[in-house]
């Protein structure tokens, strides 16, 4: 069976094709510049590769193109797409709506789209691309959506809950949704695995560092606490976003600017983070260049970004009432080993201890803390896309 994984963007769309009897991945690429142009990069399981200038006027030809490049030319994997047994979406926000993964029906795909309000910038590009994908995919090949918000959705209401009067939740829906949650689903049962335990054994707390980053306390395999809130630009210091802020600094700021709500907004989610901090750059690996050199603003940023990650991960060892494993995953949490050492450090007395020979590893799983460490340490590599197409195969073979 082969499933085809799309991450649709507001001007992009991301996709991957799997065999799934081996779950080995066929084709990856992705169309982006969406709506301005058009490009498209697609390589091959066996190492083609094709670069080229589209014209992607929406999300539908974006498809299409998709479609030609995988069934015809220098990289093609497919004679037709009637090959493809379903199609698995990514859905940044179901909100309290969609608390699984389901088939895409068409009033499926409008609630994804009446959810925009609370996910501009993805949920109406995710149902654009629910309905190209109809259009241009065979009849009778079924959508599966799989929802990012899905795994945060067992938190208790008193983590969820904010201190704004309860019409606010009630009349208006706003409350801490969490995000990143099909990564963190998806490490925290492959860590299990490792460690030869059941999920409901395991206190785990699952770091997800990346441009974005958002920290998971994950109880008996269920999330009970995450750091994302009601949008993604909720918690650690990111790339681009501010993190948690006093919304009194947001409102002062707001004014001396004389910024309107929509350009505060953009300023906290594009022009803040490493790269507001720094001066320098989004990228974490240009911000630790920078500040091995010196730069102090560099420095900042690397001592703030830790210190946050070790506060979250004492703080939801206390709300679980313990702790077995910490992991590391996302671009930063896998490649960056002063990163995950500098938020562990101090920590010993909650049991953790790294080695820093094991702690040099890049992008592999592997047990970084030591034997004698009564918490387990870990670098687990993510694979959203392998997730969905689990999920969506679990779907499709119930059909």
């Amino acid at each position: 069976m082969k499933i085809l994984v799309v991450n649709a963007g507001s001007s992009s769309l991301k996709y991957q094709l799997l065999d799934m009897t081996d779950e080995s991945v066929i084709a990856k690429g992705n169309c982006d510049r969406i709506g301005i142009g058009g490009h498209i990069s697609h390589k091959t399981g066996d190492g083609r590769k094709i670069e080229q200038d589209c014209d992607f006027p929406t999300h539908t030809e974006a498809f299409e193109k998709l479609v030609e490049v995988l069934t015809t030319g220098e990289g093609k994997v497919l004679d037709s797409m009637s090959e493809v047994s379903a199609v698995g979406h990514r859905i940044v926000q179901g909100a309290e709506v969609f608390k699984e993964t389901c088939i895409a029906t068409d009033e499926v795909i409008d609630k994804i789209d009446e959810l925009a309000e609370l996910a501009p910038v993805h949920n109406h590009p995710h149902a654009l691309a629910l309905r190209a994908c109809k259009a241009v995919l065979p009849e009778g090949v079924p959508q599966v959506v799989v929802f990012d918000t899905a795994f945060h959705s067992t938190m208790p209401r008193k983590a969820y809950l904010y201190g704004l009067p309860y019409e606010c939740y009630k009349d208006l829906h706003v409350r801490k949704y969490g995000f990143h949650g099909t990564s963190h689903r998806f490490v925290s049962a492959e860590l299990a695995k490792l460690m030869g335990k059941k999920p409901e054994e395991l206190k785990i707390v699952s770091c997800h560092l990346g441009n974005g980053s958002s920290i998971t306390a994950v109880d008996g395999g269920k999330s009970v606490d995450t750091t994302m809130g009601f949008t993604p630009l909720d918690g650690l210091i990111m790339g681009t976003r501010c993190g948690s802020v006093d919304p009194s600094a947001i409102d002062f700021v707001e004014k001396k600017k004389g910024f309107t709500p929509d350009e505060m907004t953009s300023y906290m989610n594009k022009k803040s983070g490493f790269l507001g901090i720094s001066g320098v750059s989004s990228d974490n690996r240009d911000i630790s260049k920078a500040a091995e050199e010196g730069n102090e603003r560099c420095k900042m940023v690397n001592e703030m970004f830790t210190y946050e990650i070790k506060k979250y991960i004492g703080g939801y060892a206390a709300a679980m009432g313990g702790l077995d494993a910490v992991l590391f995953t996302g671009g930063i949490g896998e490649n960056d080993a002063p990163t995950r050492a500098n938020s562990c450090e101090g920590l010993e007395f909650l049991g953790i201890k790294i080695d820093p020979e094991k702690n040099k590893v890049r992008g592999e799983v592997c047990k970084i803390s030591t034997d004698d460490s009564k918490v387990q340490v870990w670098v687990v590599p993510t694979n959203e896309e392998l997730l969905i197409a689990r999920d969506t195969l679990a779907i499709v073979e119930k059909m």
